[in-house]
């Protein structure tokens, strides 16, 4: 799942709760289906405890609504839980950083080929437009890759 994705189904969500009167959370599967949206319960309790979502009594009976004013903000601890236990990978250190500068609009294409070599030692890359940040396991590791990647490049 995209970060995108992941914000459009929570946009979507708000705008379903604000608008419908959503009282269990297979009515609101049901709601974004209809609006294109796939996604399961799971999901859904996930997004909820992100976006601080509650349910409260109505007219109608209980339903869900925002967070106003009466209610207890999400924790971010809780939240930061919730989303690196669906979207996490792993966690580890790094010791050791270098950078790379390409040609401008680039480093996008570099930093791919980098993580698709499956290099050993490299933990990560961040690119940005003509830069990339490379996170090494140590800082042995990260001289012979400094080393092994001037070389490929011919420098």
């Amino acid at each position: 799942m995209t970060l995108e994705r992941r914000r459009t189904r929570e946009r979507a969500i708000l705008h379903i709760i604000d608008t419908q009167e959503i009282r269990s959370q297979i009515e609101l599967v049901a709601a974004l289906a209809r609006e294109g949206i796939s996604t399961t319960q799971t999901t859904l309790s996930r997004d909820f405890r992100r976006l601080g979502i509650v349910k409260r009594a109505d007219a109608g009976g209980p339903r869900y609504h925002r967070p106003g004013r009466d209610t207890t903000p999400p924790c971010p601890q809780r939240m930061l839980a919730a989303t690196l236990s669906e979207l996490a990978l792993d966690v580890g250190p790094g010791n050791a950083l270098f950078a790379i500068r390409t040609l401008s609009g680039c480093a996008n294409a570099v930093a791919i080929a980098i993580d698709e070599a499956d290099l050993e030692g490299v933990l990560a890359t961040v690119a940005g437009d003509d830069t990339i940040l490379v996170l090494c396991r140590d800082a042995k590791t990260r001289s012979a890759l400094v080393d092994e990647l001037r070389s490929l490049a011919k420098l």
